[in-house]
């Protein structure tokens, strides 16, 4: 009996459902992978992105080039 899940999926009808819908078949599988796997990283991107922002403001180049940006003046002629 090996492969052979030792719960019936009538005891956790949630599970049947996810399966019924996500696993059936190998391409919504594939599918679901992919896209939870692109989500998390645009989430994790963006999440580490702003920690990163708050712990250095102040530090980094976009909060200090007006300091040290010359700007070209207008020649008077």
């Amino acid at each position: 009996m090996a492969g052979v899940c030792p719960y019936s999926l009538s005891q956790f009808p949630y599970l049947h459902c996810y399966v019924q819908t996500f696993i059936r078949k190998n391409t919504v599988l594939l599918t679901t992978a992919f896209a939870g796997a692109f989500a998390f990283e645009l989430a994790f991107d963006i999440t580490s992105n702003k920690v990163w922002d708050s712990w250095n403001q102040g530090r980094q180049w976009k909060d200090i080039k007006h300091r040290y940006m010359v700007k070209e003046e207008e020649d008077d002629e």
